[in-house]
């Protein structure tokens, strides 16, 4: 999939943009907090139906404004067109369309455009708790099977509705409580059988692709802990039916599995470097493009977001190796840094298209050489 023309209207601070677009290499450079992530932002929001920094949609609406509009042009593999518009009026439902039909459900979305961000928000996978290694499963997972989607958002539901009867001051009634653990464990099992399958398929395309970065410096690796292992799912969440309603929320289930990130023996989080760490999230990310291509029907939309700050000249010599091969497609790239952005696209050497952003105002620039 590639995007040919977005038009941005009041997205946090670009107040307008009609930006046409290589089909190669986009990028995007300027100082930092003038809205180049914001423009990368909006690109993913077309994809995921929100922004990948504020989920509240109202916080992204430029400062003094009533509403924003995102619209896309894309151009899929076989040469047709589709056209999104996303758009966000305070206190009102959003709108999300897809060739002027608005979809039913935002999850019908998902996976139709897939895409994939790195970002020095990224860090939050290392450093944050089981919930951002869990949310990153389920992005991977939820843009090329549509079914792991629904079962996930039944698990949650059921959680819910469950912690809602944990916290209540009345005993909970013991038939809706039992049908709530076997409507999670249900469910739950799905996602954690799709989980783990997700794992053990992309953990070897994740090593190579780590190895290549670090030109085999260090070895790391990828290990999926969930209660869900042994199929005892249900009784796991029965079992701690008691001590539940004591805490007044769920100690058992899917919603606390997580993924442990390795550095030799040990946890990176404790030994990694700040090089070492941005090397585990980029080789993360792009091994998860690479599933997504080999997954799905169309090649993902990638997006580089000051990425090559803070790792040495001979790791992002060998990123920008990686992505300027023939598996890659349509390419975001933002740096803060003019002259590397010349250099990385000296060694690309694909077309591309270069932008300045000043205080949210997007301008097309002149190439130089390297």
């Amino acid at each position: 999939m590639i995007l040919r023309h977005i038009s941005i209207l009041n997205y946090k601070n670009i107040r307008m943009a009609e930006l046409d677009l290589s089909p190669k290499l986009n990028c995007f450079f300027g100082m930092n907090g003038m809205g180049k992530t914001n423009l990368l932002d909006a690109v993913y929001y077309m994809s995921f139906c929100k922004s990948s920094t504020n989920p509240a949609d109202s916080h992204n609406i430029l400062h003094g404004e009533d509403m924003f509009v995102i619209q896309g042009e894309y151009l899929r593999e076989d040469n047709d067109t589709e056209n999104i518009y996303c758009g966000i009026r305070r206190g009102r439902k959003k709108m999300f369309r897809r060739n002027k039909k608005e979809y039913t459900r935002l999850s019908d979305h998902i996976g139709f455009i897939p895409l994939v961000m790195i970002s020095p928000a990224d860090s939050v996978l290392i450093s944050g708790g089981s919930e951002e290694r869990r949310r990153f499963m389920d992005v991977v997972i939820s843009q090329y099977d549509n079914a792991y989607l629904h079962e996930l958002i039944r698990y949650n539901k059921a959680l819910e509705q469950r912690n809602a009867m944990l916290k209540a001051e009345c005993e909970p009634d013991a038939q809706l409580m039992s049908l709530m653990e076997e409507m999670m464990a249900s469910a739950g099992q799905t996602v954690y059988e799709k989980r783990r399958a997700f794992i053990e398929r992309f953990t070897p395309i994740f090593n190579d692709i780590y190895s290549f970065i670090s030109q085999d410096r260090e070895q790391v690796s990828l290990h999926y802990t969930s209660h869900a292992e042994g199929g005892q799912l249900l009784e796991a969440i029965r079992g701690s039916r008691q001590k539940d309603r004591i805490m007044g929320f769920s100690l058992k289930g899917i919603h606390k599995d997580d993924l442990e990130m390795m550095l030799g023996q040990y946890p990176i989080r404790k030994e990694g470097s700040q090089g070492q760490n941005k090397t585990f999230l980029a080789a993360l990310k792009l091994a998860q493009f690479n599933f997504l291509k080999q997954s799905g029907k169309t090649t993902p939309i990638l997006l580089l977001d000051d990425i090559f700050d803070k790792l040495d000249p001979a790791r992002v010599e060998r990123i920008v190796t990686l992505v300027s091969g023939s598996d890659f497609g349509q390419i975001f790239i933002s740096d803060t840094d003019r002259k590397r952005l010349d250099h990385v696209l000296a060694k690309i050497g694909n077309s591309h298209k270069i932008f300045s952003v000043d205080n949210g105002e997007i301008t097309e620039q002149e190439a130089h050489e390297a």
